[in-house]
């Protein structure tokens, strides 16, 4: 990891869930790898991908030749921020309790600040 990777941020925002499994596993992908390589990572669950902070739902993405979406979200856990987008949890009845341990639930003021820190880079899938 070099001096300017560790000083970076990254914010990933996904609004696939398994509606769009290839889409929503790209993002988790993405997320784990940077997690891996040091930077810290933000991930935002929105829409559809809300579902994959309450335990158990992530296992439900199933994508051949690909990591298993559960395996990609405890990597970005282990060193990141997971969030669920409280309105997007709201519309769907979950609630702070109902998400897996580590896992938020937080608004679009909070995506836009850890979005426009410096040195941040968000994408959004």
């Amino acid at each position: 990891m070099t001096e300017t990777t560790a000083q970076r941020s990254l914010v990933v925002k996904t609004t696939s869930g398994t509606d769009r499994p290839e889409a929503a596993n790209q993002a988790l992908t993405v997320a784990a790898a940077a997690a891996a390589a040091g930077v810290h990572v933000s991930l935002w669950l929105t829409g559809e991908a809300a579902w994959f902070g309450v335990p158990g739902r992530a296992d439900e993405l199933a994508l051949e030749h690909a990591a298993p979406a559960a395996e990609l979200l405890e990597a970005v856990l282990a060193t990141g921020t997971v969030t669920v987008c409280s309105q997007c949890a709201a519309r769907r009845d979950i609630g702070p309790d109902d998400v897996l341990d580590g896992v938020r639930v937080a608004g679009a003021p909070v995506f836009v600040e850890e979005s426009l820190r410096p040195g941040a880079q968000a994408l959004v899938y």
